[in-house]
This record gives C-alpha cells, structure tokens and sequence, in this order.
C-alpha cells in the first residue's frame, strides 16, 4: 500500500470524494421522501416497520457522511497547511497517504450501495 502520495493527487481524491457525499446526502433526501410516500399510502405494520428500518438506517449513513466529510476536511486543512509553510514545487511534494479516509469512503460506499439496493427492492413492492 502507498505510504506517500504528491500533494495535489491528495487534493484531487479529497475533492472527488467530497462530491460523492454530497450526492449520497441527496439521495438520502429522496428516499426519505420516497419512505414518506410509501408511509402514506401503507399503514401495514410490517411495511411501517420496514419504513422505519430505512428511516434509521438513513440516519446511520447521514451521520457516517458527516463523520467522513469532517475527516476529509481535516485532511485538506493539512494539505493546506504543508503548502503554505512552503508553496515551492508543491507540485513534487509528497504527504502521508490517506489510508483513512480511502477506507472509510470505500466502505461507506459499499453499504450505501447495499441500502440503496434493498430500498428498492422494498419501494418496487410498496409503491
């Protein structure tokens, strides 16, 4: 595994990421939405119970893309921070490798894909 990259491939990563969690805190807003149509029109406990499953487990992902934005930020502050101590050749430069918050975007991405997936399975039933 890397231990080191240049700074501004850092820069690029933290900024490709940052617009992935924005999209996935949309898609959060519509299906919250869509849980709110299928709420409306299914008073079925065992629907209800589903719903408020979805409605959770958006909660979980919502604070997940908090956490992990927070954690880029952090990151890109440093970047920043290395630049501006000394902003000759930072083109060259290289920084610790942000194993972190690869993982933490990489598995934040295959649970929310997996969400997504079973939400639609459910709303394909109840809608």
């Amino acid at each position: 595994m890397k231990t080191e990259e240049k700074i501004y491939a850092q820069h690029a990563e933290h900024t490709e990421w940052i617009s992935k969690l924005k999209f996935y805190n949309d898609e959060i807003s519509i299906i919250k939405n869509r849980l709110g149509e299928i709420a409306s029109k299914n008073n079925q406990k065992d629907v209800l119970a589903q719903v408020e499953h979805f409605q959770n487990q958006l909660i979980v992902q919502k604070n997940n893309i908090d956490e992990i934005s927070h954690s880029i930020k952090m990151d890109e502050e440093a970047l920043q921070k290395e630049v501006n101590k000394n902003p000759i050749a930072t083109d060259h430069r290289k920084m610790e490798f942000h194993t972190k918050e690869k993982n933490d975007v990489e598995s934040f991405e295959k649970i929310f894909n997996e969400l997504r997936t079973e939400f639609k399975s459910f709303a394909a039933k109840w809608m």
